[in-house]
């Protein structure tokens, strides 16, 4: 197949992956193409909203539509790396034997991430970056595709441990989970409290999700663009000779070259699920807000009068 005709075949895909998910997803569908970019870009995201807006169950959702292996792995403090990564234990014919622990799987829900002191957070960080793991002095590859969604409550801060910046900087996306509107609370109690339950049918293979991360790293990308993004970029960073009076002003730090990669990558896919066969300004401007989200850190007088991250993003373009 061509690349002309893989990326119609991957819009009619991510239609039905789409269609799928909203059995069970009412509403937030900014929410699920966020996700959907994260994953056939080959990033992961982190959600954040407050409890019981189906975080959980979306992730699900979604690993079950992809035909993706999932395990959700509770973050709690005394979670320990080994409980993530896995251990070696002595079987009975007195040798050591590694037992995989949940990382080794397609999809990992990283429930309420924020929990856990930074040692078993950090867990996470080689198999998000090099998509392997080092236990005991082996290297073992994790199975492709390998994508880590997680979850973080932002309102209940005590007792917790909040993400450092270089594991903040690997999540791809940052998504705000906002309440569902009148209609689609209405809805999601209707479908939530009968007894009729909904099969969600897997659509791709794990082959096939890679394949379309390859085709979309192959789409070419105008140098404007890229230069739009690295511009994007440097205006959030208060020393840098493009920011503005409002960055220097409101932010304490800016996002780093990991952010201008993630938008152009992002934009790719953004432009291919979209049905074009190159990214323009638009695209990037599309997915600057989650990527940039959680990169830049606010100074106090930003947090006394109230401006938000997503304030200061808009103001970039």
């Amino acid at each position: 197949m061509s690349d002309v005709a893989a990326i119609q075949h991957l819009v009619e895909k991510q239609k039905a992956l789409k269609a799928e998910i909203a059995k069970v997803i009412v509403g937030q569908d900014e929410v699920v193409n966020q996700i959907v970019l994260s994953i056939f870009s080959g990033g992961h995201a982190l959600l954040v909203g407050v409890p019981g807006l189906a975080k959980t169950l979306m992730v699900n959702t979604i690993s079950q539509a992809l035909g993706l292996d999932f395990k959700r792995i509770q973050f709690t403090p005394d979670l320990m790396p080994s409980d993530i990564l896995g251990s070696e234990i002595l079987d009975e014919n007195r040798s050591f034997k590694f037992i995989k622990g949940p990382i080794f799987s397609n999809i990992i829900l990283a429930d309420e991430i924020n929990r856990t002191p930074p040692k078993t957070q950090a867990a996470l960080l080689e198999a998000m970056q090099e998509k392997a793991v080092t236990i005991a002095g082996q290297h073992y590859k994790l199975d492709l595709p390998f994508f880590v969604l997680a979850t973080q409550n932002p309102i209940e801060q005590e007792g917790t441990y909040p993400l450092p910046e270089a594991q903040l900087d690997r999540f791809m996306f940052a998504i705000k989970l906002d309440y569902p509107s009148f209609a689609e609370e209405v809805q999601v109690v209707k479908s939530t409290t009968t007894d009729y339950s909904v099969t969600v049918n897997p659509l791709f293979s794990a082959q096939e999700i890679i394949d379309f991360q390859h085709l979309i790293r192959r789409i070419p990308v105008a140098d404007n663009v890229i230069e739009y993004a690295v511009t994007l970029v440097s205006k959030t960073r208060p020393d840098n000779a493009l920011a503005t009076d409002f960055i220097k002003n409101y932010l304490d730090w800016g996002a780093g070259p990991r952010a201008s990669q993630n938008l152009i990558l992002a934009a790719k896919t953004h432009a291919a699920l979209n049905g074009k066969f190159s990214p323009d300004i638009e695209d990037v401007q599309a997915v600057a807000t989650g990527i940039l989200r959680h990169r830049i850190i606010k100074n106090y007088k930003a947090d006394a009068e109230g401006i938000s991250e997503e304030t200061i993003i808009k103001k970039l373009f």
